[in-house]
């Protein structure tokens, strides 16, 4: 069966520009936000811009986070979030309070430490970023790829071992995660040319696990 892809609408982030990128790999791409179309759908993407607490108050208000539940822990669909849509896959989020996210990547969100460095926030433009091939959606690069980043908040993971990818920006931060069918890109693989495809071309290649 060919992938079939649902970008979740719920109030914050660039969906057209990630579905016409996904468009570009020949497939069925719905941008829902109805939480009842996410069981139509074999993967399913998180965008995302803005801010924490308000990322996680759309998806509560739209009716999306039982939807993903279900989806996603429970029938094992692969999940991407993208930017803010990655940091809402942590525990919990530090920007302007303390909030809950969805829990799918144990870990917490919080702002870059640029103390020492004495670099700006937001980290704005391109990044090269190191890649582990151990995981399947950091996977078929011959170079190291480069992505486009904005933000000053990063997912710190409890766990190492989720971690697909990391750049440096005052400190090392995880730019992609891979826990079994969850995935997150804190870059815009939508904007990232193409070795933004290839992270998507890898995410659809994974199946239900």
């Amino acid at each position: 069966m060919s992938p079939s892809v649902a970008i979740i609408d719920y109030g914050v982030g660039n969906l057209t520009s990630v579905a016409n990128a996904v468009s570009r790999l020949q497939v069925e791409v719905r941008i829902s936000a109805d939480p009842l179309e996410l069981k139509n759908a074999t993967h399913i993407i998180l965008p995302g811009v803005g801010s924490f607490g308000e990322g996680m108050k759309g998806l509560a208000e739209r009716g999306f986070i039982p939807a993903l539940q279900e989806e996603v822990r429970t029938k094992k669909k692969p999940l991407l979030g993208i930017c803010l849509g990655m940091q809402l896959l942590a525990t919990e989020g530090f920007e302007h309070g303390h909030h809950q996210g969805l829990g799918f990547i144990p870990g917490s969100v919080r702002m870059i430490d640029t103390t020492q460095s004495g670099l700006r926030l937001p980290h704005i433009g391109w990044n090269d970023v190191a890649v582990s091939d151990r995981h399947p959606i950091a996977r078929g690069f011959t170079h190291m790829p480069i992505f486009y980043f904005v933000h000053s908040f990063h997912l710190v993971p409890e766990q190492a071992d989720v971690i697909a990818g990391t750049c440096e920006y005052g400190e090392r931060i995880v730019a992609l995660v891979q826990s079994a069918n969850v995935c997150g890109a804190q870059f815009h693989p939508e904007k990232s040319h193409d070795d933004g495809l290839r992270i998507f071309q890898n995410f659809l290649a994974l199946s239900s696990c």
